[in-house]
């Protein structure tokens, strides 16, 4: 009788572990299955999506834009920094943004010690010139200053010696811009509140130059404080001098989205 049990207990353990062997294979062989099928099933969906979207673009005319990488500022010479300027805004007046696409937590940890800005830009005050988007970049590239008129005073030359001398950059844009209130009302030269009137000697050279036109004396204003740029600071005008620096000026037409160089 013993015998008979210790031979059944063997005949059970051995089905056991041919069972426990079974199912562990059926196992493997399903879990190879499933990753078999969810990989075709990814494969399917990438074509299948891929395909439909690009149908999608091409039905509405999108245009989908690959992301520019990101520059390694401190290497760009003073021609290809300006390049990159105009470069960006060829794309924001065509409407092809690309500095949104780029990676902003990897552009933001990179700036929270140090900034590395490639170039700067002395832009007027006003809310239709956000000058970021206009050069189509994001955070760390560009060095902005911003006044009414984009008018040269000691605190603009101090901020872009700064932008020159210890941070880097590479080109000093100065930027007038259409229907620029500030050279409007130097031209009209009425009494104003406040202190506004106190604009109205820096841009009254360039009215003074061209006459009434407003178009005209703003891109004569812009020339102008670029021209004081190289004249009155030591520092940009030692920079500009060694080839480690171009200033620049240039217009930015609010309607059609173009900045164009005027030097």
């Amino acid at each position: 009788m013993a015998t008979f049990d210790n031979s059944r207990k063997a005949a059970t353990k051995g089905a056991q572990e041919i069972s426990s062997e079974w199912f562990c294979s059926i196992a493997g062989r399903r879990e190879t299955t499933l990753r078999v099928m969810a990989s075709s099933r990814r494969r399917f969906l990438e074509t299948t999506l891929g395909g439909t979207l690009g149908g999608l673009a091409a039905a509405v005319g999108m245009e989908f834009t690959t992301p520019r990488p990101t520059l390694a500022q401190s290497t760009l010479t003073p021609d290809s920094a300006l390049q990159e300027l105009m470069e960006g805004n060829q794309r924001f007046a065509a409407g092809r943004l690309t500095a949104h696409e780029q990676d902003l937590a990897i552009l933001k940890s990179n700036a929270i010690d140090k900034q590395e800005p490639f170039a700067a830009l002395l832009s007027c005050a006003d809310s239709r010139v956000p000058v970021e988007l206009v050069f189509d970049q994001s955070i760390g590239h560009v060095f902005v200053t911003r006044i009414a008129g984009n008018v040269v005073t000691p605190e603009v030359i101090a901020s872009l010696e700064y932008g020159v001398a210890v941070l880097g950059t590479k080109v000093i844009f100065v930027m007038g811009h259409s229907n620029c209130g500030a050279v409007k009302a130097t031209i009209q030269a009425k009494e104003v509140p406040g202190q506004i009137s106190a604009l109205f000697p820096h841009i009254q050279p360039a009215v003074d130059q061209v006459g009434s036109n407003v178009e005209a004396a703003t891109k004569a204003n812009a020339k102008i404080q670029a021209a004081l740029l190289r004249e009155a600071s030591t520092v940009i005008s030692t920079f500009a001098n060694q080839g480690k620096l171009k200033v620049v000026a240039g217009y930015f037409d609010i309607a059609s989205g173009a900045a164009t160089l005027l030097d």
